[in-house]
């Protein structure tokens, strides 16, 4: 059975479209990533994923259990972890997941077992019996993600739940997600942050301007758009970046001490290179091909060249 299956889902505010006829399947225990620029439709899909937000048209099926019609059965499989905590400043680590606990009918004894085993595991068990108000960003986030896996829920949703945080709260929280989805744990991890995506991720969905602009493992994504490669050069001093953008050359940029000329002929780009250093008297320092990183993938796909 697929975890989540989204059917057309459509959505306006107003007059403006943010999101357009979209729909995807999760398999079970699946780490898929939604993937786009900030105002792509990411968090409008994730709220109508976990029944906050209802679709103007589409259809969203939890494990089976339609949203609408259903909504407390499909919600109880869910564990929502918002990009801004939602804990409650004025109780403790400790309390706001007793409370959380008993939203879902956990008993006392589970609640209690289950919060220790999860502060003990975001590094909060010494803090717990605080006040959250006298907790850091990153300390408030990590209790976020403990209240919505008290419960060990089937699915997580986490709308970009690491942004903005310290080293270490990032890491605590993503080792405990990656352990939750090793377990079975299905997760949707909405994010911008490419790097995040490729090391987490088993399929991605790209989303630009309300649409999906694709799905795929992040691999077989790059590997699809091995025809645009990349050349590095970098030489002894200066050059004129015009100089360099010319024929099978796309565009040319900075990088450090390097220049990254886009390319869909390696070959022509190298030997036009070098006719550039021949005729500026420059030394090549360096040269290498690169193939296309994510990165570059998921720029050509929201930038809607390919």
């Amino acid at each position: 059975m697929d975890a989540i299956k989204a059917d057309g889902l459509t959505k306006k505010y107003g007059g403006i479209l943010a999101v357009n006829d979209i729909s995807f399947d999760v398999p079970e225990g699946e780490f898929f990533g939604l993937l786009g620029p900030n105002g792509a439709g990411k968090t409008t899909t994730v709220r109508m994923l976990n029944g906050i937000v209802e679709p103007d048209a589409g259809s969203v099926s939890i494990m089976g259990i339609d949203m609408v019609k259903r909504p407390l059965q499909a919600k109880s499989k869910i564990g929502c972890i918002p990009e801004t905590g939602n804990v409650y400043q004025d109780l403790s680590a400790r309390e706001n997941l007793d409370l959380v606990g008993r939203f879902h009918g956990l008993t006392r004894v589970d609640r209690e077992s289950r919060s220790e085993e999860l502060l003990t595991s975001l590094g909060l068990a010494d803090r717990g019996d605080d006040y959250v108000r006298t907790y850091s960003k990153g300390m408030r986030q990590r209790v976020s993600v403990a209240c919505a896996m008290i419960h060990r829920p089937s699915i997580l949703l986490l709308d970009e739940p690491t942004e903005g945080l310290d080293v270490h709260s990032r890491r605590v929280i993503t080792d405990l997600v990656k352990k939750t989805n090793a377990e079975g744990s299905t997760i949707v991890l909405t994010t911008h942050n490419i790097e995040e995506a490729n090391k987490l991720c088993q399929r991605v969905c790209i989303i630009n301007k309300g649409r999906i602009a694709a799905i795929e493992a992040p691999e077989n994504l790059r590997r699809a758009f091995e025809r645009v490669q990349t050349v590095e050069v970098a030489f002894d001093r200066k050059v004129d970046i015009a100089s360099l953008v010319t024929g099978h050359v796309s565009k040319a940029e900075a990088a450090g001490d390097k220049w990254r000329l886009s390319t869909d002929d390696p070959d022509e780009a190298i030997k036009h290179i070098t006719r550039v250093a021949e005729r500026e008297r420059l030394k090549i320092i360096s040269l290498s091909t690169v193939g296309p990183s994510l990165e570059d993938v998921f720029v050509m796909l929201t930038e809607g060249h390919a």
